[in-house]
């Protein structure tokens, strides 16, 4: 049985390291996947029940962002991570959504669920961490395929529905871009149209919205060149169930966080798959992981370091390793023997924000490029005041502090909980030393 986590609310946390980690924890359910399902079951017009909705902040940003547009949710008295998602009446205002809608990335993925109420978008360009160019020319040439007219100012983008597209709709994306597969998949879920995708975003976040159109008569199939997409003939009355998967990088993080203080844990509510290419980073180092039915387990009280390099390349290939895997590999691997090179050029500004801080716990990293860095361990950082500038940096920094010396005490929390309702409350039910700090 999975341990109850108590709740840490605070803006400043400090940690310091203790005893190896241990016990079993849960999962919440994944913001990234989330976010897609939530504008999915917008965009049908239909409710829509989702099971497993996470706390985290983006989230409930997003289903904020619904009420404004015009859609109602309701959830069982009691039960805050069952949300039912009910079409309104169209309430578009002259200028937009406002402005929370520019906190997040994801308020992108609502432009479908926009069209099909209001027959028009407008939002204000992408907001959320800062990581990086939030390009949207991907977004926008895909409802150029549909048809739909965009228009770009200084305060955001409008993207207004053209002439009806009759027949099969076919792009190919130049790269494997997850925001822009999922625009594509749910403005073809609002135009009625079959789908023909080049070069699609295969990502489990993407494979979940799909596997939960089909719940509605939807069929795709999914190859690593074409996605297709084909419409239901007949519509179910029926009210659809989906249920947001398990945080597979919450649970990778919290992987890295057992590994770093050689603990051993169970990691309940992930799907195995998911997680494989951490699990086998983890391994090439020497800490025995494997994934079990929907859990992880990492033995860190047997690690034997291997001293072998860790090549932590993110790719948005099939079966790669996720963007968001790489910071507290990083933060684990300062500890390990072996010279390690590490490379985001998904996120071209996430190394510009973790280096420095792992820099001012002591370590010593050689950044290649903006993109790579490369440092040699093991290393043993110390306790220094740092901050979470992104959700990613923030969980690095929480791996990298429960193994330095003295304390270490990490601003801007704020920014951790807009990917993890309480990742510092699971990590101090698996022990650890970690407690709120008092402004």
């Amino acid at each position: 049985m999975s341990t109850r986590v108590p709740a840490v609310t605070s803006q400043v946390i400090a940690i310091r390291p203790g005893r190896p980690l241990a016990g079993a924890v849960t999962v919440d359910g994944s913001k990234n996947a989330a976010l897609p399902l939530v504008a999915a079951a917008a965009a049908l017009l239909r409710p829509v029940r989702l099971d497993n909705v996470p706390a985290n902040s983006d989230v409930q940003t997003l289903l904020g962002l619904l009420h404004q547009a015009g859609w109602n949710t309701s959830h069982p008295v009691g039960d805050s991570h069952t949300v039912l998602v009910l079409p309104g009446k169209a309430t578009p205002t002259p200028g937009g959504l406002g402005e929370d809608a520019s906190s997040i990335r994801a308020s992108y993925y609502l432009v479908p669920a926009l069209i099909a109420l209001c027959g028009r978008a407008r939002l204000p360009w992408p907001g959320g961490c800062r990581i990086g160019d939030r390009g949207m020319e991907q977004h926008f040439k895909v409802y150029e395929a549909f048809g739909d007219r965009v228009r770009v100012d200084d305060r955001g983008y409008v993207v207004e529905a053209g002439k009806v597209v009759r027949g099969t709709v076919s792009l190919v994306l130049p790269f494997r871009s997850r925001g822009a597969t999922i625009a594509a998949v749910l403005r073809a879920v609002v135009a009625g149209t079959p789908l023909r995708l080049g070069q699609p975003n295969l990502s489990p976040e993407v494979l979940c919205v799909l596997d939960a159109l089909t719940t509605v008569g939807y069929a795709y199939r999914a190859g690593e060149r074409i996605l297709t997409l084909v419409p239901p003939s007949s519509a179910s009355e029926d009210v659809p169930v989906w249920k947001v998967p398990g945080d597979k990088i919450e649970a990778g993080t919290l992987a890295c966080a057992v590994a770093a203080t050689g603990g051993t844990a169970r990691i309940e509510g992930v799907h195995g798959p998911d997680v494989a290419p951490l699990v086998a980073a983890l391994n090439r180092m020497g800490i025995p992981t494997a994934d079990e039915a929907e859990a992880l387990v990492v033995h860190g009280r047997n690690t034997q370091p291997t001293g072998r390099p860790l090549r932590a390349m993110a790719t948005l290939a099939p079966n790669g390793l996720d963007a968001d895997f790489e910071p507290p590999l990083l933060g684990l691997a300062l500890g390990f023997p072996g010279t390690h090179l590490f490379s985001d050029p998904i996120n071209p500004g996430r190394h510009s924000n973790l280096v420095p801080q792992l820099v001012r716990m002591g370590g010593e990293i050689t950044e290649l490029s903006s993109t790579e860095c490369r440092f040699t361990g093991p290393q043993r950082l110390t306790g220094a005041g740092v901050e979470a500038t992104d959700i990613r940096t923030g969980s690095a920094l929480m791996v990298a502090g429960l193994t330095a010396r003295g304390v270490t005490t990490l601003g801007g929390v704020d920014q951790i909980r807009r990917g993890h309702a309480d990742l510092p409350g699971k990590l101090l039910a698996l022990g650890a030393d970690i407690y709120e700090v008092t402004p």
